[in-house]
This record gives C-alpha cells, structure tokens and sequence, in this order.
C-alpha cells in the first residue's frame, strides 16, 4: 500500500491571502503540502506564490456567502482551515454574514467531502455579549461543531506581527494625534500573541494530526493593560503623548462617528469588546489547550514589536534619544 506523503495531501484555505492567512500558508508551504487558498479576489493573491513551489498554491475564487462557491473550493481538500474575519461590518460584510453562516458554510462542505477542519475564531466569543462581533464568532463555533464535531477551534487573543492591525494602528495614531484615547481607562486586559506562532501551530496540528475535535485559545507569555500596551507603543516610537481616559458612554458615541470612516480607528461594537478582558482562560490552561499544547513557546511581543514599529519614529530605524 502507498504511503501518503504531504504532497498528496490538499489543504484548502478560506481566507489565506490575509494577515494570518500568509503566515499559515507559509508554514504549510514549507512542510510541502499542497494549498488551495479559497479568496474572493483570487487576482490579488499573487503575493502568495514565492512562499511555495512552481504549482504547490493555487488561489480559487470563494465568497463565503454563496455555498456553492465554498463547496467548489473545498471538493478533493484534506483538511480545511476557516480564517475568515471581519473587524467592522461594511456593505454585505456583515458580522453573521461572514463569521456564522459563512463558518457553517465552510463546515458543512467539509463535512461533506470527508474533510477535517480548523476553525479560528477569537478569545471572547459569546452569545451573549454585548458586541456583536462577539456573538457572531460564538455562533460560528456552535455552527462549526454541529456540522463538524471532530473541528479544531483555535481562539487567539490580539494578534500582532509586522502587518497588525493592533500596534500599527497605535503606532500611527501616535504619530498624527496629541493624544492617545484610553477607552474605559485603559484597564481591559490583553494577551498579545505572534502571528507566527498561530501558524506554526496549525501547520504543527496539521502535521501530526492532532488537537481535532478540541477549542485552543492561544495567547503570548505576556498579560498586559490596554494602557501599558500604549505606553509600550509611545517608548517604542519615541513620542511624547498624554493617555486620556474616556469613559465607555463617550468613547460609544465618538465611535458612533468614526465607524463610518473607510478604516474606522473605532466602532461601537469595539467599545463593547473593550468591557471585558481579552486572555487565556484558567480552564485552557488547566487542560492545557494553549500554544504549549503543540510545542510553541509563545514569543513575546515585546522582542518583536520594535522591529517594524520603528517606522513610526521621527527619524525612523535611527534612534534620536529624545522624544517628540
């Protein structure tokens, strides 16, 4: 009998030219399997092919609101990974839109064809939280397990590495505003965790076939404030600037406006995330469903995070000494 090597093995994944999604198809590359990268813009994922050999990944056009088209992506896949997300809804972009029914498509298809999956979702997810964001991301789990019970589910807290969308955005707003805004006080805790540690931990899953039919949350050895996360981002940059607390009632209505922004800095359902600590919990630690779970020691932010916020300093890679 044959024995089935990586190159035999087809992996589709549904939002794989983005932020994570880069990262895992890289670590997977590496490991020679064969990638189908489900996009809705397959014309801009071109960036994908160096990480890969001459034909290992391959973009196909899948919007996550028409099964059909998720259902084409996912035919002949081994396994399938589910990094779609949203952070602010836009046009048909909608929260449950994507984040549940677009889950539930992409399980039931899998399902289908026999194939396993691995599911990201987010530290926080709850049906019964006050952002929707929140909800949707909980619905999408429960949709998940329903039509896939052996499903990984991975929830990861704030995610950073050099595209984030979490110390880039502080970064930058430091570099144009006199202030920066702590929104209920800057007290709401975070668990910041590499990019790269996610994937190789998916690749890892991957590889030995394990940590299926499990939810993992994953989060970097650092628990920090909101607060203490911008004073990182102020010394690292190198500016001087007030933090100036806003209460959770005026940072909602500030957000009521800015949401309509084309990159809003702040939504309202952002607010509401911002009411509740964003860490591991105590029981994934208990049963040790974290990173640790697959060999990864989580990388602190603090070691990679000066090297590409750099950029927003006065005088760039150069160190001046003085702040500004």
């Amino acid at each position: 009998m044959a024995v089935q090597t990586n190159s035999d093995t087809l992996i589709t994944i549904f939002g794989g030219s983005g932020f994570l999604g880069r990262h895992v198809v890289r670590a997977l590359a590496r490991r020679r399997y064969r990638i189908r990268v489900a996009v809705r813009r397959p014309e801009l994922a071109g960036h994908l092919q160096p990480l890969g050999t001459v034909g290992q990944i391959t973009a196909v056009q899948a919007n996550l609101r028409y099964p059909r088209s998720v259902e084409a992506a996912v035919r002949d896949a081994d396994i399938v990974i589910n990094l779609v997300g949203i952070l602010f809804e836009r046009g048909r972009q909608r929260f449950e839109a994507v984040q549940h029914f677009g889950a539930e498509q992409v399980a039931l298809a899998a399902s289908a064809y026999g194939a396993r999956v691995i599911h990201v979702s987010a530290i926080g997810a709850n049906e019964h939280s006050t952002s929707l964001y929140a909800q949707s991301k909980a619905r999408g789990e429960h949709a998940v397990r329903a039509a896939s019970p052996d499903a990984m589910i991975v929830r990861p807290s704030i995610v950073f590495g050099p595209e984030d969308d979490f110390f880039n955005r502080f970064g930058s707003m430091a570099r144009m505003l006199p202030f920066l805004p702590l929104v209920g006080g800057g007290e709401t805790k975070f668990q910041p965790v590499f990019v790269g540690d996610i994937a190789e931990a998916i690749a890892n899953a991957v590889e030995k076939r394990e940590g299926f039919r499990t939810t993992y949350e994953f989060g970097g050895p650092d628990v920090k404030s909101f607060r203490e996360l911008l004073e990182f981002v102020l010394a690292t940059t190198e500016r001087s600037r007030p933090l100036i607390p806003v209460p959770f009632a005026l940072a909602k209505l500030q957000a009521s406006f800015l949401q309509y922004l084309p990159n809003p800095p702040l939504t309202p359902d952002q607010v509401e995330l911002l009411r509740h600590d964003n860490v591991v919990s105590e029981h994934a630690i208990r049963e040790h469903r974290t990173l640790e779970a697959f060999g990864i020691m989580p990388a602190s932010y603090e070691a990679i995070v000066p090297n590409y916020l750099w950029r927003f300093r006065r005088t760039g890679q150069f160190r001046t000494g003085r702040f500004a």
